[in-house]
């Protein structure tokens, strides 16, 4: 090698710092062109280094429930046990849950909106959340006070709560005060609460308000029942209440949506996920995650799908 040529050995990094520069990759490129450059970049792809964090929100919003289950099936695996945060959108089954609290017990966020777990398995698993700080549990339609009082028992270090319901799925209640209640009696460390749109009262949020002492932001935007004092709010000079009259931008609350980053064309990009596909490096893959190449990947950079249907506009 001449003197003074600049060549980088790109394929002798270390496997943690190849993660942290795939870390800036999309997810399709993750799974799909960097397997295929060298098998030390394969090998870094199939280890945890870059599946501490699992993001695929965006993209299980357009696939079918049985692809989600099957993509997160694979990612969780790599991880081996060091995934920190998890977000997706659309679990179908308690069993899908089950699987995320047995593999992933080192989880610090975890966003599961539009899911469809129930009470139940939430009581049962609850205690393997423990390390939780930001829970999401938006547009769970099936989750409620019991599921609620079983996370802040047990995940005694969250400190973000996010539970927004669409008015449309609330349609048939008479109240969720007691779900308001619950997160008052278990949930004393929350810094960040948003409980927009849930059928509650002055009477509970007041009882959040006395309870969390800790609170820096209380969402309560559209809950129209909700009256709240101003000295009374005053007197907790730490706390910012937004609502429930809705407001069009909320810096504060839409810091929760800052975990995305997807392909940058415009329109819809259709393509195959060819994990266990790799040509020449295709050694080291199970037959499990080889069978997955039927699964299509949609990515969608159209208008952000929550704009309007997180805060429908005051009547």
């Amino acid at each position: 090698m001449d003197e003074g040529c600049d060549v980088r050995c790109w394929d002798e990094l270390l496997p943690d710092a190849l993660g942290l520069i795939f870390d800036n990759l999309s997810l399709q490129e993750v799974l799909t062109v960097v397997p295929r450059v060298c098998k030390s970049w394969q090998r870094a792809v199939m280890g945890p280094y870059c599946w501490q964090e699992i993001d695929i929100e965006e993209w299980s919003r357009y696939q079918r429930h049985e692809n989600i289950d099957r993509m997160l099936q694979m990612l969780i695996r790599r991880s081996c046990g060091s995934l920190r945060k998890l977000c997706v959108s659309g679990l179908s089954s308690d069993q899908m849950f089950c699987f995320i609290s047995v593999h992933a017990k080192s989880l610090q966020t975890l966003r599961i909106s539009r899911s469809m777990i129930s009470d139940s398995i939430m009581k049962q698993v609850a205690g393997k959340f423990s390390s939780i700080t930001a829970l999401d549990l938006s547009y769970c339609i099936n989750i409620g006070a019991t599921g609620l009082e079983a996370i802040g028992k047990h995940c005694q270090f969250l400190s973000k709560l996010r539970r927004i319901m669409h008015p449309l799925e609330v349609i048939g209640k008479i109240s969720q005060d007691d779900e308001a209640l619950a997160i008052a009696a278990t949930m004393p460390k929350l810094e960040h609460l948003e409980i927009a749109y849930l059928l509650v009262s002055t009477y509970s949020v007041i009882e959040i308000i006395t309870n969390c002492r800790l609170l820096k932001l209380l969402d309560v935007r559209g809950c129209w029942n909700v009256t709240l004092d101003e000295k009374l709010v005053k007197s907790f000079p730490g706390l910012k209440v937004i609502g429930p009259l809705v407001v069009d931008h909320c810096p504060e609350v839409s810091s929760w949506d800052a975990c995305s980053d997807y392909s940058s064309s415009s329109g819809y990009l259709a393509w195959d996920f060819v994990a266990g596909d790799t040509d020449n490096y295709s050694d080291g893959f199970s037959e499990d995650e080889q069978s997955i190449n039927n699964v299509e990947m949609r990515f969608y950079d159209g208008p952000d799908v929550d704009a309007g249907f997180d805060w429908p506009q005051s009547p």
